[in-house]
């Protein structure tokens, strides 16, 4: 059994491309290993939510980690600002981190230019929280995607860093998880590539969005003028719409199209009419767990206390460990 631990901002809803990525992998994980799952409110920080709107995002992503079968039972699944330790050992890992090495992250460099009037500082550090996210809980694998090998990288450089400096071989180097089942990519509706949320919505299929929005979304999905002849290949906005059917249809309604498309008949209406009548089968169910979560406020709170027991007593002990490192020591 080893340790893993994933986190996910408090900023997105559940949607079909990441149903089929990171919650398979999820779902696997807590199977196989002792995993810590948290819900990155301090992240979300950088980008300065309201009150109002931090609190119910962090209850909605709470709500959806349950509903996809996150269970607290074999896993930890916490608020990342319910573990102090996090925030204190963020503070020591800082000192050990260089402005250097922090303005040459590729997301540093992406939101510097993206957004110029808010450079903050947990902008430059965000690398550090994230190490420290990791090597709070000892952790051995991390699940990460390739715009995230950058911050894995600088984890175990900063974890390396302690060690040299303090002459302990403490932190061990973390290693990206590799998820021994086939990768789903789940196409978006705008044919701009994988389904993503910063991509915008109308490129996602969101669980929690009512029927019509779903249903308008699908129909105004981007497509070709059509085949003109026998067997022709299909574009990529075509071949987008049958990789999603593929995840929600029956493979006779599949073989039904293609074999219209193949005959150069097919009515792209009532491909996208069926894709969406599909789709709705398959979200519903998951959309009333979400809400049904979200309404049982004593659940959430039950959950989220015994995330945070189980986090706080692996992170308060590395803590521990940490400060008699450094040499904290106490007077009384």
């Amino acid at each position: 059994m080893a340790v893993v631990v994933s986190g996910i901002r408090p900023t997105g809803m559940l949607h079909l491309g990441n149903y089929f990525g990171a919650v398979k992998s999820f779902l696997q994980m807590q199977e196989k290993h002792d995993c810590f799952f948290f819900i990155a409110d301090i992240h979300s920080l950088t980008t300065h939510p309201t009150p109002e709107n931090l609190h119910s995002n962090v209850k909605q992503v709470l709500a959806e980690h349950l509903a996809m079968g996150i269970d607290p039972d074999k896993c930890a699944l916490f608020i990342q600002s319910d573990v102090p330790a996090i925030s204190e050992l963020y503070t020591y890992m800082n000192m050990n981190a260089y402005i250097g090495e922090l303005e040459r992250s590729v997301t540093y460099k992406e939101k510097k230019a993206s957004q110029p009037k808010n450079i903050n500082a947990g902008l430059l550090t965000y690398p550090v929280l994230m190490a420290v996210d990791i090597l709070v809980h000892h952790a051995e694998f991390v699940p990460v995607g390739k715009d995230q090998q950058q911050h894995l990288e600088m984890t175990r450089q900063f974890g390396n860093r302690f060690n040299n400096l303090y002459n302990t071989d403490y932190f061990k180097e973390p290693q990206a998880y590799s998820n021994t089942g086939e990768l789903v990519k789940v196409p978006g509706l705008t044919g701009k590539g994988k389904m993503s949320k910063s991509s915008g919505d109308e490129d996602t299929i969101v669980f929690d969005q009512d029927d019509k929005t779903i249903t308008k979304k699908i129909m105004r999905a981007k497509t070709d003028t059509g085949p003109t002849e026998l067997n022709q290949a299909k574009s990529e906005e075509i071949q987008n719409l049958f990789d999603l059917m593929a995840l929600v249809s029956d493979t006779s309604t599949i073989s039904h199209f293609d074999d219209l498309y193949a005959k150069a008949e097919i009515r792209y209406g009532d491909l996208k009419k069926q894709l969406a009548e599909d789709v709705l089968k398959f979200v519903s169910p998951i959309r009333e767990k979400i809400n049904y979560y979200k309404n049982d406020q004593a659940l959430l709170a039950k959950v989220a206390r015994i995330g945070a027991e189980k986090a706080n007593a692996s992170a308060e002990k590395t803590l521990k460990e940490v400060r008699e490192i450094i040499g904290f020591r106490r007077f009384y």
